[in-house]
């Protein structure tokens, strides 16, 4: 069994919240407490990340295995960036496990692809190679450039990436193998047959300034599920709970008491 560090709070309906790429629960400390004056709360550290123990390799069947042993009861999954991946891959593996669903800053294909009607906006897929090259360099220079990627365009940049590198290095950086392994999933997981096949709740939540996640996918991820709820925030960026921290709240606290 790996070892999972958890964060709990407040009393209420379950909703877990998943972490994006290099962080750890602390990211998610202020707003998990905003949240649990509702809601029970329960935040995980991915494996290799924070507190969690790691595991080799770092792939989606193994992350959804970790999670869901960690975390036995059915629960709403709120997933951010790479967390958004994590929580599709375990509605589509574990359905009994997830009430509802919310992809936060996320969607089921993080790189672009396709033309013309079947084009699918997302990243470059040359930045997250890029991304990758640079990790075998200087691995904190990568994660410091990756966090300023997250606030690009904001008008509170500075203040959001303080916040930001606060939150991170509060705990010592995922080892290198765990780091490449997400930036992996990143690239290679496709999820829109999962998203498009699911029968719970789901809604999505994204920042109209998101330069990694471009807000023109919330119409193509409806396009797979019709009963999809799109929300945008229109000034947020990639961290809309640290931005826009009382709106994203109110949003999830719509969907979650429907």
């Amino acid at each position: 069994m790996t070892k999972i560090h958890l964060e709990t709070f407040g009393q209420g309906k379950p909703i877990v919240l998943v972490h994006g790429w290099a962080m750890h629960t602390g990211i998610w400390r202020e707003f998990a407490r905003q949240l649990a004056q509702h809601y029970r709360v329960t935040c995980v550290d991915l494996p290799g990340h924070g507190c969690s123990e790691a595991i080799d390799p770092f792939t989606l069947e193994r992350i959804g295995a970790a999670l869901v042993e960690a975390v036995p009861e059915q629960s709403c999954w709120l997933g951010w960036s790479l967390g958004a991946t994590v929580v599709l891959d375990i509605a589509g593996r574990y359905p009994e496990r997830v009430s509802a669903l919310i992809l936060l800053a996320g969607n089921p294909l993080f790189p672009s692809s396709g033309l013309g009607t079947q084009a699918w906006p997302g990243m470059d897929a040359r930045l997250l190679d890029d991304f990758a090259d640079h990790l075998n360099k200087n691995c904190q220079a990568t994660l410091l450039r990756f966090l300023s990627l997250q606030v690009n365009g904001m008008p509170d940049r500075k203040a959001l990436l303080k916040a930001l590198k606060t939150a991170v290095f509060e705990c010592d950086a995922p080892d290198q193998a765990t780091l490449q392994g997400g930036l992996d999933i990143l690239k290679q997981a496709d999820l829109r047959p999962v998203l498009s096949g699911l029968s719970v709740p789901v809604s999505v939540v994204l920042g109209g300034l998101d330069t990694l996640v471009p807000v023109a996918v919330g119409q193509k991820m409806r396009r797979l599920l019709p009963s999809l709820e799109l929300n945008i925030i229109d000034r947020a960026g990639h961290v809309p709970f640290l931005s826009h921290g009382s709106e994203t709240a109110a949003i999830i606290s719509r969907f979650m008491d429907e």
